[in-house]
């Protein structure tokens, strides 16, 4: 009998509509649960928004005991804390954040039977003190939450994840669970390897999120990109990451200058200005952050609705994650990128001055290779962690879309690019994008009148298209691998497959850069979509019940996901119930929530029907 087969269905469904008033699984968090509660060490990977923490945080009700969850974050712990509590489950956590009386009365509280999870950090669980409390109580399980910073192959490799193999040494023969988000075969391997996890039960959930739309663009003007965004997205909730920390001051305040309230966050900010802004936009006091990649996995506001990258991630992985945090609610989302050239060589710098070059190279090829090759979006990433991805079309990216205007003869194209680098190769030591567009081009430049370049053959091969056009083929080329972009000067080569290219015996796929009209159109269709989506729903109404979860989010001074989801609210708006009865049906109202919330929401909806 499977673990799944043996387990209390009538139970565990009962738990999960009185504490989190759901009616049904997300896929593999049944499966997982059952792992957990047959007492088989485990390893899930499940998307961002696929619900990770509930698979052990219901099972530990069902089981004799407090679980141990070791968490990389101390802001993360604090909410997930908070939202534990908010259900009525008793939860606490210990981190360098508690005063020495707190921590007292947290290990009190666990050594007397007063926890069922308790929250820690991977430096604190092999400390002394640490493993003389857990001893001294009864324990149910182990989880490791953000496993893959186990990995030296992963994107957020922490040291004092790789001390974690003591907790099997220690506490046999509890089970252990380690739970991500983004991980690879080769990361899912080396966390087995690590935990020292026996017989593993594993539950690999799709990687794919079917509710993102991904849409890939070159950088141009990026402030003036952002904002035309901002104004498609007004009044939803997003982030905007950058590469650099003068990059998020940059675009922060320009924003500020145009009218977009928004909060910076980076590493140069002191560790109080970061909290302050993480709080604001956690409890929708300000509804845009920009961000350097510091803004990381202790956010878990789930109503993003956009995550615009103004400049092109180092990894797959890293992208994967940081996407990851739009739509966590399950509702349509959406993701921009903007990339050029530039991101590449700033990457490749830092991968130059690692031990770890090989690897990074590897990783960086196929985030650009993602941004430059026409494709669907979600096919990509599916395939880079391994999965198929079995739709023909996604209908939730610009390739897929038809969004993106496909050049007509591409071979062609891609031969006078190539032939034009060839040459400029012959005749001297080579030059990058910008020179050899002007020659395409047929513009006189002073550096090319001084090479002599104006006398190629190639020179104005492509007079009839803008220099903003070849730059654009260029970089696909490159991404695509028929050309490579290498040293300190990004100078251009053609590369064994270019070669091949140019005896036709392989052929590039281009898309046209995206023109105004074109932009006037896609805007078009994203309007329409949207108005699809609320069909039915008193948009109004949900804004009034936003602002009253904002209003009791500040006055409990927690995130406003832990009121209700906007999930919930979205249902409110549709049903508007005015019975507590009614309202005990709505999307993620439990035992709890209905008793705290039910009649504050009630008077809201009354007041608007």
């Amino acid at each position: 009998m499977s673990a799944t087969e043996s387990i209390d269905r009538p139970g565990i469904y009962e738990i999960l509509r009185r504490y989190w008033g759901y009616r049904s699984f997300l896929p593999l968090q049944e499966e997982s649960i059952a792992s957990i509660l047959a007492g088989r060490d485990s390893l899930t990977k499940l998307p961002t928004g696929g619900g990770k923490s509930l698979c052990f945080q219901l099972p530990v009700l069902l089981k004799e005991g407090m679980a141990v969850i070791v968490s990389p974050l101390i802001s993360l712990m604090k909410d997930q804390v908070d939202s534990l509590k908010d259900l009525g489950i008793s939860a606490a956590y210990l981190n360098s954040s508690l005063s020495f009386e707190a921590k007292k009365r947290v290990m009190d509280q666990a050594r007397e039977g007063g926890i069922k999870l308790l929250y820690i950090a991977p430096e604190r669980l092999v400390n002394d003190e640490t493993m003389k409390l857990l001893r001294s109580t009864t324990l149910s399980f182990f989880v490791i939450d953000e496993a893959h910073c186990i990995s030296h192959w992963g994107h957020d490799f922490r040291a004092d994840y790789r001390n974690l193999w003591l907790i099997k040494e220690t506490f046999r023969p509890l089970s252990v669970h380690a739970f991500t988000a983004t991980a690879t075969q080769e990361v899912q391997r080396d966390i087995l390897d690590q935990l020292r996890l026996t017989d593993a039960e594993i539950h690999l959930g799709t990687v794919d999120r079917p509710n993102l739309t991904y849409r890939v663009m070159q950088r141009k003007q990026i402030l003036k990109q952002v904002t035309e965004l901002l104004r498609k997205h007004d009044n939803d909730p997003g982030i905007i990451y950058c590469l650099r920390r003068k990059d998020v001051d940059s675009l922060s305040l320009g924003l500020r200058d145009l009218g977009f309230d928004n909060v910076p966050y980076h590493a140069g900010m002191t560790a109080e200005e970061r909290r302050i802004n993480q709080e604001k936009f956690a409890r929708e006091e300000v509804d845009i952050v920009v961000a350097t990649v510091a803004f990381g996995m202790g956010i878990d506001r789930s109503n993003v609705r956009f995550v615009i990258h103004a400049g092109m991630p180092r990894s797959v992985e890293h992208y994967q994650q940081e996407t990851g945090r739009a739509g966590r609610d399950g509702l349509p989302a959406f993701c921009y990128m903007f990339y050029g050239g530039a991101d590449y060589q700033l990457w490749n710098f830092f991968a130059e001055r690692s031990s770890e070059r090989t690897v990074m190279m590897k990783k960086l090829g196929s985030m650009y290779n993602f941004c430059a090759q026409p494709q669907c979006r979600h096919k990509v990433l599916a395939g880079y962690f391994g999965q198929r991805y079995e739709k023909a079309s996604c209908d939730a990216c610009d390739y897929c879309l038809n969004e993106l205007d496909m050049v007509d003869d591409p071979l062609v194209v891609g031969q006078k690019i190539l032939s034009c680098v060839a040459r400029v190769h012959e005749n001297s030591y080579g030059f990058g994008a910008a020179h050899v567009a002007n020659i395409l081009k047929g513009n006189l430049t002073e550096k090319i009148e001084n090479m002599r370049h104006h006398e190629l053959s190639t020179f104005g091969i492509m007079a009839g298209e803008s220099v903003a056009f070849s730059r654009y083929m260029i970089e696909q080329l490159i991404g695509q691998g028929f050309l490579s972009r290498e040293g300190e000067y990004s100078t251009l080569s053609v590369t064994g497959p270019g070669r091949g290219l140019l005896k036709g015996e392989h052929s590039p796929v281009l898309a046209k850069p995206l023109i105004a009209a074109r932009k006037k159109e896609v805007a078009k269709k994203s309007l329409e979509k949207k108005r699809e989506e609320w069909d039915g729903v008193d948009y109004g109404l949900f804004q009034k019940l936003r602002a009253k979860r904002t209003e009791l989010a500040l006055k409990k001074a927690v995130p406003a996901y832990i009121i209700f989801s906007d999930n919930s609210l979205k249902d409110m708006a549709l049903k508007k119930p005015v019975t507590r009865d009614v309202f005990s049906g709505i999307y993620g109202v439990g035992k709890s929530k209905l008793k705290k919330y039910a009649d504050i929401f009630i008077e809201v909806i009354k007041g608007e029907t």
